[in-house]
């Protein structure tokens, strides 16, 4: 009987296994051959070579992957700072309808990103609705605010808002009252309950939200294009152009790589600062 029911695991989950091999493995591991391929080709099983990790290593590509982190970073900082304090009052005073309000704050998700973005164009440039208005109204004139790099941090808060507020309003909303109320009956300050209580047990949501809105907000283009008018260059532009116009697909490749090589080793140094198990309740 154990046999049988050995077997039937992994025969069940046969489908789901062949699933992410075709779709995530295999898509991944030809993506890393033909960064070793090389430059200006587009067939596997070529001579093996480093040449295109070299010529990235020699231009000028560093700059654009700064600038992709450092944006990815500064929008997770500002997005803990708005998101925490909206998740904490949503649980504490909507309690179970909590959830129901976070996905009001999802809808602009089922509009287009480029849509919205082109939106916040109208809204903010020259003689638009917002500068327009200060200058009809008020008689002051500014000039357009597009175009810079903090209009791009801004659309890249304003895209990646509910992708940090959802997880972190769930993680909130598992810190049972009973929990805050036993802390505050044995003495425990409202700052002491915050930093040994409500903190570590809402970690989960936290850290998912950071985790997710960082990997989304590195892997940021619209914004920068169309906010910012391509004043700064994120990697992903890189990776575009070389498979596109550039038509070298190997050279894309090696910089969708090393794009997964940095992403991954700071997303699992930040895991490591953390302990999972105890956070996750599992000791």
């Amino acid at each position: 009987m154990s046999l049988r029911k050995f077997a039937a695991g992994p025969l069940c989950a046969l489908p789901i296994g062949l699933f992410l091999l075709i779709g995530f493995a295999a898509p991944l591991l030809a993506v890393i051959g033909f960064s070793f391929m090389p430059p200006r080709t587009f067939g596997l099983f070529l001579d093996p070579t480093l040449a295109n990790y070299v010529e990235i290593v020699e231009s000028t590509s560093y700059i654009s992957f700064l600038w992709s982190l450092a944006l990815a970073a500064l929008t997770v900082a500002i997005l803990a700072v708005i998101c925490y304090p909206i998740a904490y009052g949503m649980a504490r005073i909507f309690g179970k309808w909590s959830m129901l309000v976070t996905l009001l704050f999802t809808i602009p998700l089922f509009v287009s990103e480029n849509v919205r973005l082109y939106g916040w164009v109208l809204f903010f440039i020259k003689n638009g609705v917002l500068l327009g208005t200060l200058k009809s109204v008020f008689g002051i004139e500014v000039n357009s605010w597009l175009f810079t790099t903090s209009i791009i941090l801004w659309g890249m808060v304003y895209v990646y808002l509910p992708f940090m507020l959802f997880p972190m309003t769930l993680g909130v909303a598992m810190v049972p009252d009973q929990t805050r109320e036993a802390a505050l009956d044995l003495g425990a300050t409202r700052w002491q309950v915050f930093r040994e209580v409500e903190l570590p047990l809402s970690m989960p949501g936290i850290m998912i939200g950071f985790l997710l809105s960082f990997v989304l907000a590195v892997g940021a283009i619209t914004e920068a294009k169309v906010l910012g008018g391509q004043r700064v260059i994120p990697i992903i532009h890189d990776i575009e152009i070389a498979f596109t116009y550039a038509q070298n697909w190997p050279l894309g490749a090696a910089l969708a790589v090393l794009l997964m090589l940095v992403v991954g080793f700071l997303v699992l140094l930040v895991l490591r600062r953390f302990d999972l198990d105890a956070i996750l309740g599992r000791r």
